[in-house]
């Protein structure tokens, strides 16, 4: 299969001198380069701003990280118009373009952070993925603006920080440790577990398989929600656990998922606006480009009001990807029948059952020393390509430029072999770890037997499956 346009290795000469200035941007809000070289002068990694700034005395004095103010002239005259998208003013807050207040955000977390802080938070957003792959869902989705971009980079690195704490708790305190929370803790502890355990258990949502274009698919059931049976907190949590789990089930160069909203026995019960709100901001907020299609099935009449409520929130070319899907005929126009859950009336013979945690599967989580030299191993080969992205990003000879995309590619390809070492310390294993969809190296199975398997732990045991139809 193809890279997608706007992808890496299918980029127009125009979109990848944006995603270049990105980079530029990019770096320069993370310190890892005067501004005032962008224009080719002598660049100062960050590396060596660290050995500088503990050979002398004094700490060093925190910049101003606004890349978006005017620069010297340097007598260069080329790419005026990324010079001015790069150097107008940031989009004032409250603007009716900023509908999540991202302008805001970025202000605050320019304040608020040091750029290390700023790097360190959106390296780890990458994970496994290409880092060129992430910045360009930003730059797609604010449709090549590179103010805007950066600012929605930005927002979304704060809102993993500091509002969801996405890799410092929700993705390390998983399934095992709200199931020893729901046995062993306080009162408010154990009623959040409780909440997302239920939500594992019934199937609230769950990924099962890919659609004839190779997009992971998460099914939602909505009948299983009923307003208020669990906290604003759990349903959060449980939203970002979920939507950060299928980003380990895509498989390059697929890069967006396939979400049915399963409306079959909906009524006014189960329609609950506010989780909706936060799935409609994650989406086009912090997981920018996620969406592949959405295909909302047997919805009832009653659902047809609620629509015309939710569509007029949502972004327009969202909305341009949801579907509407009526019978199993209507699916197959996106799935094959035999890929189907049972109860979407496919023939897969497959049904959703919970795999409750091992005990001892997260075991390699208290190797604290392991964890640390793989994380200064994967920090080596951060700088190691942000070091080769300046090369890349100032080298106007098209010959030499081709030579060291071809070094950073080879160094993403690192990053990402790297990341599959370092995640069994930092990522608690998932339902999906434990049947053995996502593999110790990364390699997907979407179609295992479904039992649980041998952890990348050593741990095994004898796993009791719980099904919605087991529970009240």
């Amino acid at each position: 299969m193809e890279a997608l346009p706007g992808r890496p290795g299918n980029l127009t000469p125009e979109e990848e001198e944006k995603l270049r200035k990105f980079w530029e941007l990019f770096l320069q809000i993370c310190g890892v380069f005067d501004e005032d070289a962008a224009d080719g002068d002598a660049h100062t990694p960050l590396a060596e701003q660290g050995k500088t700034a503990t050979a002398g005395s004094e700490k060093p004095k925190k910049k101003s990280l606004n890349p978006f103010k005017k620069r010297k002239d340097k007598g260069k005259e080329g790419n005026s118009a990324d010079k001015d998208a790069a150097t107008a003013p940031v989009v004032k807050e409250g603007d009716a373009e900023d509908k999540w207040g991202e302008t805001k955000a970025y202000h605050e977390t320019l304040a608020k952070h040091t750029p290390e802080e700023i790097r360190s938070t959106i390296w780890s957003m990458v994970k496994h993925d290409n880092p060129d792959a992430l910045l360009l869902r930003f730059l797609r989705a604010r449709k090549w603006d590179l103010q805007k971009a950066l600012v929605m980079l930005v927002s979304t690195m704060n809102w993993r920080l500091s509002e969801m704490k996405v890799d410092s708790d929700v993705m390390v305190n998983g399934e095992e440790y709200a199931l020893d929370k729901e046995k062993n803790g306080d009162e408010a502890d154990k009623g959040e577990a409780e909440d997302f355990l239920e939500q594992m258990r019934m199937g609230k949502s769950y990924c099962y398989g890919v659609d004839k274009t190779g997009r992971p698919i998460c099914v939602c059931r909505a009948r299983l929600h009923k307003a208020g049976e669990q906290s604003e907190t759990s349903l959060e949590r449980y939203t970002v656990y979920l939507i950060e789990t299928t980003r380990f089930l895509l498989s390059p160069p697929v890069d967006t998922g396939c979400v049915v909203f399963d409306l079959t026995g909906f009524s006014m019960s189960n329609m609950d606006y506010t989780p909706v709100k936060f799935m409609i901001k994650c989406f086009e907020a912090n997981y920018p480009e996620s969406l592949g299609v959405v295909l909302v099935h047997k919805a009832p009449w009653v659902f047809q009001g609620i629509w015309r409520i939710i569509r007029g929130w949502l972004d327009p070319v969202v909305a341009s990807k949801v579907h509407f899907t009526n019978n199993v005929k209507d699916l197959e126009e996106f799935i094959a029948r035999d890929k189907l859950p049972d109860e979407l009336d496919g023939t897969s013979g497959w049904s959703y059952e919970y795999i409750e945690p091992i005990p001892g599967e997260n075991a390699k989580m208290n190797d604290a020393d392991t964890r640390e030299k793989l994380k200064t191993e994967r920090t080596a080969l951060y700088e190691e390509y942000e070091g080769k992205t300046i090369e890349w990003i100032h080298e106007d000879d098209a010959t030499k430029r081709t030579a060291i995309k071809s070094e950073r590619g080879a160094i993403a390809q690192k990053l990402r072999e790297q990341y599959w070492r370092l995640d069994p310390y930092v990522r608690s294993r998932t339902l999906y770890d434990r049947v053995g969809v996502i593999k110790q190296d990364g390699k997907l199975e979407y179609y295992p037997s479904w039992e649980a398997k041998t952890t990348t732990n050593g741990a095994s045991a004898v796993i009791a499956a719980t099904s919605s139809d087991d529970l009240d």
